[in-house]
């Protein structure tokens, strides 16, 4: 009698610890998940902070992250009824509109553009902003794209702050 109590405390023993083992084994999965997921967040900023699965880009002129879809979308010359926003150019102007920021589609570079005075075009080196029906960007003496000049509301900051 005494031989069958032993066997079954020690079954139950190793019941208990097999469902520590178990238990453990779980937590442990459950960090790495945490971790990949951390990970993937981390990856997917840019050396300045901007999440770019959100849209956000780092600007030059605002010295923040921005939403360049909420900027003036010009379309490429070769394609005026564009569809595709990432072969899009975007503008946007800083304050006093002085400055023009353009963000040139497959780069994360941007071009920083500036006018002289109110009605003259914003330039920078062989770059060319000009205020007609709209607006027309060109490169040297090739017009490269252009857009009606609709204007979104610019939005900064990041969304992981939200």
């Amino acid at each position: 009698m005494k031989i069958n109590k032993i066997l079954f405390l020690l079954g139950v023993v190793l019941l208990q610890s097999c469902q520590f083992i178990l238990q453990d084994n779980n937590s442990e999965d459950n960090n790495d998940s945490k971790t990949n997921t951390n990970t993937s967040v981390v990856k997917d900023k840019d050396e300045n902070g901007c999440l770019a699965s959100a849209g956000y880009i780092w600007s030059k002129m605002n010295k923040d992250c921005v939403k360049i879809y909420s900027g003036i979308q010009l379309n490429p010359v070769s394609n005026p009824e564009n569809e595709d926003e990432t072969k899009s150019a975007f503008v946007m102007f800083s304050e006093d509109s002085n400055q023009a920021e353009i963000f040139l589609p497959d780069t994360t570079e941007t071009i920083i553009l500036r006018r002289q005075s109110e009605g003259k075009p914003w330039t920078k080196d062989d770059w060319q902003l000009i205020p007609w029906k709209g607006y027309v960007l060109k490169k040297a003496e090739e017009t490269k794209f252009s857009g009606d000049g609709e204007l979104g509301k610019k939005v900064t900051g990041s969304d992981n702050e939200q």
